[in-house]
């Protein structure tokens, strides 16, 4: 399905069909469809949604370099246009990024519910020396390869230099993409931790080394509600390498649909 949002034509899906909705916000570079078994994990009443953001999937590109916030505004727009007032949301890396800017905001438009975030994003790493000096490697090479005559006398060399830097989402990027992607990595969000005050589920492979298991654990520290589920043996996509580990502990945090006008009390006998 697509919904026009903000003159965006926004690609999107909904499954499951209970009274309550939760809300999937994707990893970088991911489409919707990566996304199935999340849904599935939890649709038992609710109304699931999955969408790509602006630039992933069968979205259109943003007209311009979006940072974080340009991507949470947009999200607010997403759910108007969707008519959502109360939803859990779920972030995967980069969605987790989204979610912590919402979490953070005052007066939104919206009631988020419960979060969950798998291998989210958004601490900063500290550089190591060797880190650093590669940095400073790249921003002289940079300038150097930059030089028009360089350019000139050397074009095969610079363009494969240009080819072999930065990791594959940002080599397998458009130029736009490429833009949001550097403002997203170089920006700490560690001080809004303490500012989400709904109840957050993390949900971690211990051996992710996009977002490191420190990260969880620095997470559950600093978010006041949360709780940490580590999934042994997995990387940045744990949800797909233990899918029925992912879904018992999901639906253990996201209770069955409850009784109207009592949305903390389970119906008896509905727990799965």
């Amino acid at each position: 399905m697509n919904v026009s949002v903000n003159g965006y034509n926004i690609n999107y899906k909904e499954s499951g069909t209970g009274e309550r909705t939760a809300v999937m916000l994707q990893g970088w570079g991911t489409t919707l469809e990566v996304y199935d078994s999340v849904a599935a994990s939890v649709n038992d009443g609710y109304r699931f949604i999955q969408f790509d953001l602006p630039g992933f999937g069968k979205s259109d590109e943003p007209a311009e370099a979006w940072n974080v916030d340009a991507y949470t505004g947009f999200f607010i727009s997403f759910m108007e246009a969707l008519g959502i007032k109360s939803a859990v949301l779920i972030g995967h890396s980069y969605g987790g990024r989204m979610i912590l800017k919402l979490a953070a905001r005052e007066n939104l438009p919206f009631d988020i519910e419960k979060i969950v975030l798998i291998d989210s994003a958004g601490i900063m790493p500290q550089k190591s020396l060797m880190q650093r000096i590669k940095i400073r490697q790249y921003k002289i090479l940079k300038k150097v390869f930059g030089n028009k005559l360089i350019y000139a006398l050397f074009p095969e060399l610079v363009d494969d230099w240009r080819n072999r830097q930065g990791s594959a989402d940002y080599r397998n990027a458009s130029p736009i993409m490429r833009k949001c992607l550097v403002m997203a990595v170089n920006e700490d969000l560690t001080e809004l931790l303490p500012k989400v005050r709904q109840e957050t589920l993390l949900i971690w492979g211990d051996k992710d080394t996009a977002t490191p298991i420190s990260d969880a654990h620095k997470m559950e520290k600093m978010i006041p509600s949360a709780g940490l589920c580590v999934l042994e043996g997995c990387g940045h996509y744990s949800f797909l390498e233990k899918p029925a580990q992912f879904k018992s502990i999901m639906r253990a945090f996201l209770k069955p649909l409850t009784d109207k006008g009592d949305p903390g009390t389970e119906k008896t006998g509905e727990r799965k």
